[in-house]
């Protein structure tokens, strides 16, 4: 009851801002995160249908969602990494989360089922470093005894463009391997091994496992149930093999600051939590502090407004989790900042769903 009026009057604050507008507007634009491609999508069809500006969002992955807000080709750049307070200054902007989910390991082995295949930390960063290369590999056969393990070669899938499910990924990774760290750390592109299948956006990993016998790759969990991936189980923080799922989700999330603190700045991967996704992620959107389009961003605030009061339900739909309230009162407090270049309050243009 406490967080649902902490919401509310969060809500509240930022209506107070809202000066009501009736000309026709143009469509938003957003541009950026392929993993939340299917949140943004879903949302703009119910935002539409109520009446309201329809969405034009490009999946082009987080690093040139970020590249097009700075240019200002976007009302909204989506990324699955928070940029840093000290890029948030420099390029006059503002981030807010939107939603969760979680980076899930897949696989095409025609003779291991779903949800069959048991990795850790260790074994996936082996594979991804190129130094595990066999299915039947002794570090593989130890975390599966019981299944039976071809001799045949192991053909990793990449992202080949700038990704927020790589950042996220490889965040994991390092937490979890030195040698991963020392070499890569977390970064939105890495100098993968010439040996590995590159593919452009979460929908050209899908593809590429697919129509690949013997692959592993890595997507966000929505493209895992959307196109019936097999996805391996990971062994969490707390020594517990677990499935992906919004439980998992939720537990990594209940586990970390965003929920104890209020604060988003760190990432969700391998959190405590004998449930926890090891791989949990958050996804978030970034616009100016002080914009000299401030129609246009007002579109996309509005929009993103009417999605946390009205969105939860397709959230859930596209397999991600809801932000807790106290964290969408945050997201409210930050868009409440936004201020044209004059230094007027935006005009908001928000109606019932």
């Amino acid at each position: 009851m406490k967080l649902m009026s902490i919401r509310i009057f969060m809500l509240g604050s930022l209506l107070a801002l809202v000066q009501v507008v009736v000309a026709a507007d143009p469509a938003i634009k957003g541009a950026g995160s392929s993993a939340a491609a299917p949140i943004y999508k879903s949302w703009a069809v119910e935002y539409e249908k109520a009446g309201h500006p329809s969405l034009d969002y490009e999946s082009i992955g987080s690093s040139a969602g970020l590249k097009k807000i700075r240019e200002g080709s976007a009302d909204y750049g989506a990324s699955d990494v928070a940029p840093s307070a000290q890029d948030l200054t420099k390029n006059g902007q503002v981030v807010f989360p939107v939603a969760i989910t979680g980076v899930v390991p897949i696989y095409n082995v025609t003779a291991i089922a779903d949800g069959q295949l048991k990795l850790d930390g260790e074994v996936l960063a082996r594979i991804f470093l190129g130094e595990i290369t066999t299915w039947n590999a002794p570090e593989i056969k130890l975390l599966n005894p019981t299944l039976k393990l071809q001799d045949a070669p192991i053909k990793v899938v990449v992202r080949s463009d700038g990704s927020g499910t790589t950042y996220n990924f490889t965040d994991y990774l390092s937490k979890v391997n030195p040698a991963w760290a020392k070499q890569y750390g977390a970064n939105t592109t890495i100098a993968w091994p010439q040996s590995f299948i590159g593919a452009k956006g979460s929908d050209g990993v899908v593809k590429a496992v697919k129509t690949t016998v013997g692959s592993i790759g890595y997507v966000d969990f929505g493209y895992v149930k959307a196109n019936l991936l097999k996805s391996a189980q990971v062994k969490n923080a707390a020594g517990a093999f677990v499935l992906t799922s919004n439980e998992g989700f939720k537990e990594a999330l209940a586990n970390s600051e965003w929920s104890s603190k209020s604060s988003f700045s760190k990432t969700l991967s391998n959190q405590t939590g004998l449930g926890s996704w090891p791989i949990t992620m958050g996804t978030f959107v970034v616009v100016p502090q002080v914009t000299d389009r401030p129609e246009a961003t007002a579109r996309a605030l509005a929009f993103f407004t009417w999605a946390f009061m009205n969105g939860d339900r397709l959230v859930q739909k596209n397999n991600f989790v809801r932000l807790p309230d106290q964290i969408q009162a945050s997201a409210f407090r930050i868009m409440s900042t936004v201020r044209a270049t004059s230094g007027a309050p935006l005009a908001l243009k928000i109606g019932t769903p």
